[in-house]
């Protein structure tokens, strides 16, 4: 959407443009000794103390820390409404799962860093795919070179895949690229190499493959975005052969660590995702988007699921910030405003922390019903919501210090 920026937001993006003219002007530099910007490269020390005034489903004594939402998609125009949004909700640091690609000789990666600069280092950027010439000679080598710039040089924490594979992008045969295709596999040694994790997004909703008709559970979102179903596309695999690739994928490269974001891409199958982390170490998951799904089961069953996985699952919301765009998870025909920011958030705080039954979910506009709070621990609430992210990106920072020296 394009729509007059923000005062603060156009000075931003002029920085921005001054940058990147002058690094088109100026000699290349050496990837080992060009630092990458310390603000977007470093994650703050923990912080204490509660956030707001305690609702009433609250659990006495427990003080939330310092959230880390692993999970969101911003834009340069947004910053003052970005501004608002992490000091209103607790949020101390966010992941920008849109940082953007090499295209245009890596003009969005410019402005994903100003953004980053400009909140300290609250934003931190995870480096996009340019699917372009997939599949031709010299891709796979500029896709690693473009991942090699956007950490040493951009400082950009990690690498994130679309649900593109497997649904949209073509092979020069015109055959749609599954997750576990071999071309993709100098990019996943490059991303292990340097230590960042690879947020990885495949299929989506099971809802999505079926007949978008009254009978589906999700046809009021599949209404507002008509394009979202895949039900009859021709070449389209189907929902299980998708996360069987993703799962190959996973398992053909150990040394890789990957975010299986959305629930692991399967919050309908809990036990699949269950089996999923217990047979493979490398792989991680973020909570975003699918509160409302995976909150359908048992809340014990849910409940002990993040117990024992505590130490690989991470806080993320899929929440979308611009000047004149917000997404909260996913969006119906009437877009969200800021006053329902505050809500979204404390429905993810409620489900985790309180023992509330039939309670909403975050993204009513995946579907109507309700769930039941799982009243975590508090050890694995403030792994949840801030200390695995810490630990999962001061691994990659650590690596990439050793490689220098």
């Amino acid at each position: 959407m394009c729509t007059r920026a923000p005062h603060g937001a156009m000075q931003l993006v002029l920085l921005a443009v001054g940058l990147w003219f002058t690094a088109c002007q100026s000699p290349a530099t050496s990837a080992t000794s060009a630092p990458a910007p310390a603000a977007s490269a470093t994650l703050s020390a923990p912080v204490s103390g509660a956030i707001a005034k305690a609702p009433p489903w609250s659990r006495p004594g427990y003080v939330r820390p310092k959230i880390i939402d692993f999970h969101g998609h911003l834009s340069i125009y947004g910053v003052d409404a970005i501004a608002t949004i992490l000091d209103d909700n607790g949020i101390d640091q966010i992941v920008n799962l849109s940082g953007g690609s090499g295209r245009g000789g890596g003009r969005s990666w410019i402005l994903s860093r100003v953004l980053s600069e400009r909140f300290g280092g609250r934003v931190l950027n995870a480096m996009n795919v340019d699917w372009r010439g997939f599949g031709q000679q010299g891709w796979a080598e500029r896709e690693v070179a473009n991942l090699r710039t956007a950490v040493r040089d951009q400082g950009f924490v990690a690498l994130k895949i679309s649900k593109a594979l497997g649904l949209g992008v073509e092979a020069p045969d015109g055959k749609l690229v599954m997750p576990d295709d071999p071309r993709l596999r100098p990019l996943w040694g490059e991303a292990a190499r340097l230590g960042v994790p690879v947020c990885i997004h495949v299929a989506d909703p099971k809802a999505f493959w079926a007949k978008p008709d009254a009978s589906n559970e999700r046809y009021a979102e599949l209404s507002a975005h008509p394009s979202w179903t895949y039900f009859g596309k021709a070449g389209v695999a189907s929902w299980t052969a998708l996360l069987d690739a993703s799962e190959r994928l996973f398992q053909q490269n150990p040394k890789t660590t990957f975010v299986a974001v959305h629930f692991g891409n399967a919050a309908e199958e809990l036990d699949r995702v269950d089996r999923m982390l217990t047979r493979l170490p490398n792989v991680w998951i973020d909570v975003s988007a699918r509160v409302g799904e995976f909150g359908r089961h048992a809340a014990e069953k849910v409940r002990a699921f993040f117990v024992r996985h505590q130490d690989r699952v991470l806080f993320g919301t899929d929440i979308g910030i611009s000047d004149s765009y917000l997404m909260l998870g996913s969006n119906g025909e009437q877009q969200p405003t800021m006053a329902d920011v505050r809500p979204f958030y404390e429905a993810h705080f409620r489900y985790f922390e309180g023992s509330d039954r039939q309670i909403a979910h975050p993204s009513p506009i995946q579907g109507t019903w309700k769930v039941d709070a799982i009243a975590l621990p508090d050890g694995v609430l403030n792994k949840l919501y801030r200390d695995n992210a810490l630990r999962l990106l001061a691994a990659g920072r650590q690596r990439r210090s050793l490689m220098v020296r």
